[in-house]
Formats: C-alpha cells, sequence, structure tokens
C-alpha cells in the first residue's frame, strides 16, 4: 500500500450521521472479491440517478466538479456502521479517498480502514463541523500523521491513533506486513521450537 504520512486536498463533505456500509456500496454493486472494480459502485445509491444506473446526479457531493479530486471525505458520526463488508473500505480507498474525517466510526470499519490504507480521523463534533464550512469555501485540508494534526485556513486540530495504527498508515502495511516485520523473532522461534519439539515439524 502507500504509505500516508502528510496529505494536502480538497475535501468533499458529506455531513450525514450514521452512514452505513450499505450506502458506502450497495450490496448489488459487489460483483468481485477483489479489491479493484468497486470505485464505480462508491455511494451508488446516492451517486446516480437511478438504481444500477450510472447517470450523475449532480446533487451529490462527490459529483461537483469542485471536489472531483479530493482525497479526503468529511462526514457525520458514526461512519461505517452497518455490515463489516470490508468492500466499503475498499471502494474508498480505489475511488482515491485516503482519510475520512468524522466525530466517530463503527469500530470494526474504523478497522478495516487502517489495515486498507485508509485514515480515519476522530475530531469533536464542532470540529467537523467548522471543517464542513471551510471545505465548503473551498479551503484546502492538511492531515499530517507526524504532527497528528488537521489544518485548514490557518485552524488546526489534533486526533489521536494509536501506535500500531499510526505506524500501518505511515508506512503502508498490512496486517500480514505488519506481522512481517518481526520476521526474525518468527524465524528465530520456530528454530528453537523445532528443536525442543522435533515431532511437531514435518521432516523433508
Amino acid at each position: 500500500m502507500t504509505p500516508l504520512v502528510r496529505l494536502q486536498s480538497r475535501a468533499a463533505p458529506l455531513m450525514r450521521d450514521n452512514i452505513d456500509t450499505d450506502a458506502i456500496i450497495p450490496s448489488r454493486e459487489m460483483k468481485a472479491v477483489s479489491k479493484t472494480g468497486l470505485a464505480d459502485g462508491l455511494f451508488a445509491g446516492w451517486r446516480y440517478r437511478t438504481v444500477g444506473g450510472r447517470d450523475p446526479d449532480p446533487a451529490f457531493v462527490l459529483n461537483d466538479p469542485r471536489y472531483a479530486n479530493a482525497h479526503i471525505l468529511v462526514a457525520g458520526a458514526n461512519f461505517g456502521c452497518g455490515s463489516s463488508r470490508e468492500h466499503a473500505v475498499w471502494a474508498l480507498a480505489e475511488y482515491g479517498l485516503r482519510v475520512i474525517i468524522a466525530p466517530s466510526f463503527s469500530p470494526i470499519f474504523q478497522g478495516n480502514c487502517i489495515r486498507n490504507g485508509v485514515a480515519p480521523v476522530v475530531l469533536p463534533a464542532d470540529a467537523v463541523i467548522a471543517l464542513a464550512v471551510l471545505v465548503g469555501a473551498d479551503e484546502a485540508v492538511t492531515v499530517d500523521l507526524k504532527t497528528m494534526t488537521v489544518s485548514a485556513a490557518g485552524q488546526e486540530w489534533s486526533f489521536a491513533l494509536d501506535d500500531e495504527a499510526r505506524m500501518m498508515l505511515m508506512e503502508g502495511l498490512d496486517a500480514i506486513e505488519l506481522t512481517r516485520k518481526r520476521q526474525a523473532e518468527i524465524t528465530a522461534f520456530r528454530a528453537a521450537d523445532a528443536a525442543a519439539r522435533p515431532w511437531v515439524y514435518l521432516q523433508k
């Protein structure tokens, strides 16, 4: 995955609470088990005029030309609630959204974000509202994982991520790559264990 250290971008305001994973990507849009081919289905129920169609609804924020290249989404509370489908994060990531800023996230969705290179940034509700006003006025947003801050138009807010989540995002690691960082320890353990319990291991 591409590391995420500091991102400056336009941000799209989608100020609705309880945006669930079925809204993020409806089940009818999940036609494969891979991480690709999902971006067109992102927010399909809101983004297009008809169910299953691809005629853009100009009223939806991601169809606004001002937000065509936004890599940050500013949203309401409890973002990513509903089913645990990882496709929701895959669709967001493939579309190009690397940061979601909201007052709160569904815990499962939040974990899926970390494992797929999308930063779930929690800010107080009043800060998110203030940020939504700024991005609506075409202000760019900077998210910095080194300083753990979000800034726009001279204002700055701090956020928190646990050390492991922050490292995974900044180094572009998924769960398997995170485990491989301890490859030397794993190899040493297996060698010692094989010496102590050789009957456990298949002989070549």
